[in-house]
């Protein structure tokens, strides 16, 4: 399989199981009701306690079940993030993009690397879900939800700025497109 393929059925996987998550949130339950990202940031015990108090059996089931799944969405996007990145990063070295190049040095792990801290991320909230994990639980989901959001954000950005340089700016005289 090519990486062009790999990258278009990754992205069509990514996007089911974004739509599937987000069909499935807590907050669909009842109006008002916190989502699985409020759940992700409740930083303590407190919080989290107002959280899956809000939820009620139904909603706490609910968010049992996006967590799951989660970890294939975070598998999908994390493989599609980087070899979206490492393409971004190739396609600079063909054109000679010195700064693209260098910076996607990072910006090729930063996918996976963000799809990690999702999968600790992921482990944490279900502990807390089930009423454990104190108030290190719920803080440590967040740090490691601030780190997903931070590290797949950049690899996004990256990726979003070599298709704008690749649509803004002609291929040199004789270079490979």
């Amino acid at each position: 399989m090519t990486r062009k393929r790999a990258i278009i059925l990754l992205a069509i996987s990514t996007a089911a199981l974004a739509v599937f998550l987000t069909a499935i949130d807590p907050s669909t339950e009842a109006d008002g009701n916190p989502t699985i990202v409020d759940f992700e940031f409740a930083w303590d015990e407190e919080g989290a306690a107002e959280i899956r108090a809000d939820w009620g059996e139904e909603g706490r089931d609910a968010a049992r079940l996006s967590l799951w799944v989660d970890f294939a969405y975070l598998l999908s996007y994390g493989v599609l993030l980087v070899l979206a990145s490492a393409a971004t990063r190739d396609l600079a070295i063909r054109r000679g993009w010195r700064r693209m190049v260098a910076v996607g040095a990072a910006a090729v792990p930063a996918g996976g690397a963000g799809a990690a801290f999702d999968a600790i991320e992921d482990v944490w909230l279900l502990i807390v879900l089930g009423g454990s994990g104190g108030d290190l639980g719920p803080a440590l989901a967040a740090i490691c939800a601030t780190l997903k959001f931070a590290l797949t954000g950049f690899a996004i950005l990256y990726i979003l700025a070599g298709l704008v340089l690749r649509v803004t700016r002609r291929t040199p005289a004789g270079a490979p497109a």
